[in-house]
Protein backbone atom coordinates (compact mmCIF):
# COMPACT_ATOMS: atom_id res chain seq x y z
CA UNK A 1 0.00 0.00 0.00
CA UNK A 2 1.18 3.49 -0.81
CA UNK A 3 1.04 5.12 2.63
CA UNK A 4 1.67 8.63 1.25
CA UNK A 5 -1.28 8.35 -1.18
CA UNK A 6 -3.49 6.84 1.55
CA UNK A 7 -2.80 9.68 3.98
CA UNK A 8 -3.07 12.37 1.28
CA UNK A 9 -6.49 11.06 0.20
CA UNK A 10 -7.82 11.31 3.76
CA UNK A 11 -6.48 14.84 4.13
CA UNK A 12 -7.72 15.98 0.70
CA UNK A 13 -11.20 14.59 1.17
CA UNK A 14 -11.57 16.23 4.57
CA UNK A 15 -10.42 19.56 3.07
CA UNK A 16 -12.77 19.60 0.06
CA UNK A 17 -16.41 18.60 -0.58
CA UNK A 18 -16.94 16.75 2.72
CA UNK A 19 -16.04 19.90 4.65
CA UNK A 20 -19.03 22.23 4.39
CA UNK A 21 -16.87 25.24 5.30
CA UNK A 22 -14.46 24.90 2.36
CA UNK A 23 -15.09 27.09 -0.69
CA UNK A 24 -15.36 25.62 -4.16
CA UNK A 25 -12.65 26.25 -6.73
CA UNK A 26 -13.45 27.97 -10.03
CA UNK A 27 -15.25 25.66 -12.49
CA UNK A 28 -12.88 23.74 -14.73
CA UNK A 29 -15.65 22.84 -17.21
CA UNK A 30 -19.02 24.35 -18.10
CA UNK A 31 -21.41 24.16 -15.11
CA UNK A 32 -19.07 21.98 -13.05
CA UNK A 33 -18.57 22.12 -9.29
CA UNK A 34 -14.89 21.86 -8.41
CA UNK A 35 -12.68 21.43 -5.37
CA UNK A 36 -8.89 21.42 -5.29
CA UNK A 37 -6.40 20.65 -2.55
CA UNK A 38 -2.58 20.77 -2.65
CA UNK A 39 -0.07 19.35 -0.18
CA UNK A 40 3.02 17.11 -0.07
CA UNK A 41 3.82 17.56 -3.78
CA UNK A 42 0.37 16.26 -4.75
CA UNK A 43 -2.74 17.95 -6.12
CA UNK A 44 -6.26 16.57 -5.64
CA UNK A 45 -9.01 17.76 -7.97
CA UNK A 46 -12.69 16.79 -7.68
CA UNK A 47 -15.11 17.87 -10.41
CA UNK A 48 -18.80 16.98 -10.42
CA UNK A 49 -21.98 17.91 -12.26
CA UNK A 50 -25.56 17.93 -11.04
CA UNK A 51 -27.20 17.95 -7.63
CA UNK A 52 -29.65 15.25 -6.52
CA UNK A 53 -28.36 13.11 -9.40
CA UNK A 54 -24.70 13.77 -10.08
CA UNK A 55 -21.56 12.41 -11.67
CA UNK A 56 -17.97 13.26 -11.04
CA UNK A 57 -14.32 12.48 -11.18
CA UNK A 58 -11.44 12.81 -8.73
CA UNK A 59 -7.83 12.91 -9.90
CA UNK A 60 -4.55 13.15 -8.00
CA UNK A 61 -1.53 14.63 -9.75
CA UNK A 62 2.13 14.28 -8.76
CA UNK A 63 4.58 17.17 -8.40
CA UNK A 64 5.08 17.17 -12.19
CA UNK A 65 1.32 17.63 -12.77
CA UNK A 66 0.97 14.10 -14.13
CA UNK A 67 -2.24 12.29 -13.07
CA UNK A 68 -1.49 9.04 -11.25
CA UNK A 69 -4.69 8.13 -9.34
CA UNK A 70 -8.36 8.64 -10.09
CA UNK A 71 -11.95 7.73 -9.34
CA UNK A 72 -15.24 8.24 -11.16
CA UNK A 73 -18.63 8.22 -9.44
CA UNK A 74 -22.37 8.53 -10.10
CA UNK A 75 -24.89 9.20 -7.34
CA UNK A 76 -28.70 9.15 -7.42
CA UNK A 77 -31.19 10.47 -4.88
CA UNK A 78 -33.99 7.88 -4.88
CA UNK A 79 -36.51 9.92 -2.89
CA UNK A 80 -37.82 12.86 -4.95
CA UNK A 81 -38.84 14.61 -1.72
CA UNK A 82 -35.19 15.00 -0.67
CA UNK A 83 -33.30 18.04 -1.88
CA UNK A 84 -29.58 18.24 -2.54
CA UNK A 85 -29.22 20.04 0.81
CA UNK A 86 -30.99 17.19 2.65
CA UNK A 87 -28.69 14.61 1.09
CA UNK A 88 -25.68 16.78 1.94
CA UNK A 89 -26.72 16.79 5.62
CA UNK A 90 -26.45 13.02 5.62
CA UNK A 91 -23.53 12.66 3.21
CA UNK A 92 -21.03 15.33 4.24
CA UNK A 93 -20.79 14.25 7.92
CA UNK A 94 -20.26 10.65 6.80
CA UNK A 95 -17.57 11.64 4.31
CA UNK A 96 -15.74 13.61 7.03
CA UNK A 97 -15.25 10.24 8.76
CA UNK A 98 -13.02 9.01 5.91
CA UNK A 99 -10.03 7.14 7.30
CA UNK A 100 -11.64 6.38 10.67
CA UNK A 101 -11.91 2.66 9.97
CA UNK A 102 -9.99 -0.01 8.08
CA UNK A 103 -11.41 0.45 4.56
CA UNK A 104 -9.62 2.35 1.80
CA UNK A 105 -10.24 6.11 2.00
CA UNK A 106 -12.08 6.69 -1.27
CA UNK A 107 -15.47 7.77 0.19
CA UNK A 108 -16.60 7.48 3.81
CA UNK A 109 -16.47 4.79 6.50
CA UNK A 110 -18.10 1.38 6.29
CA UNK A 111 -21.00 2.67 8.39
CA UNK A 112 -22.04 5.98 9.96
CA UNK A 113 -25.27 7.00 11.70
CA UNK A 114 -26.34 10.63 11.89
CA UNK A 115 -29.81 11.13 13.39
CA UNK A 116 -32.40 9.49 11.17
CA UNK A 117 -29.82 8.76 8.45
CA UNK A 118 -27.61 5.69 8.11
CA UNK A 119 -24.68 5.76 5.70
CA UNK A 120 -23.02 2.58 4.41
CA UNK A 121 -20.08 2.09 2.08
CA UNK A 122 -19.09 -1.28 0.65
CA UNK A 123 -15.82 -1.26 -1.29
CA UNK A 124 -13.79 -4.06 -2.84
CA UNK A 125 -10.15 -3.87 -3.85
CA UNK A 126 -7.41 -1.47 -2.85
CA UNK A 127 -6.19 1.95 -3.94
CA UNK A 128 -4.59 0.39 -7.03
CA UNK A 129 -8.00 -0.84 -8.32
CA UNK A 130 -11.38 -0.73 -6.54
CA UNK A 131 -15.13 -0.44 -6.91
CA UNK A 132 -17.70 0.54 -4.33
CA UNK A 133 -21.31 1.27 -3.52
CA UNK A 134 -22.36 4.02 -1.12
CA UNK A 135 -25.90 3.97 0.30
CA UNK A 136 -27.89 6.28 2.55
CA UNK A 137 -31.02 5.17 4.38
CA UNK A 138 -33.54 7.45 6.05
CA UNK A 139 -35.50 5.59 8.72
CA UNK A 140 -34.46 2.25 7.09
CA UNK A 141 -35.63 3.28 3.60
CA UNK A 142 -32.92 3.58 0.93
CA UNK A 143 -32.96 7.20 -0.31
CA UNK A 144 -29.59 7.49 -2.10
CA UNK A 145 -27.02 5.33 -3.87
CA UNK A 146 -23.63 6.06 -5.41
CA UNK A 147 -21.39 3.76 -7.42
CA UNK A 148 -17.70 4.44 -7.83
CA UNK A 149 -14.58 2.83 -9.18
CA UNK A 150 -11.00 3.80 -9.82
CA UNK A 151 -7.35 3.21 -9.07
CA UNK A 152 -3.87 3.98 -10.32
CA UNK A 153 -3.41 5.73 -13.65
CA UNK A 154 -0.41 4.50 -15.66
CA UNK A 155 1.01 5.53 -19.03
Amino acid sequence: MNKELYEFLIEAKRMTYANEFVKKSPSSRLNSHDYEYKNNNMIYHDTYFGGTNFMGQEVIYNKNNIPFWGMIYYGVTLDDNLSEEAVDKALRPALMQVGNDNIIPVRGPKEFINGEYKYEFDVKGDLDCFDGVETIYKEKIKVYELKCHGGLIKR
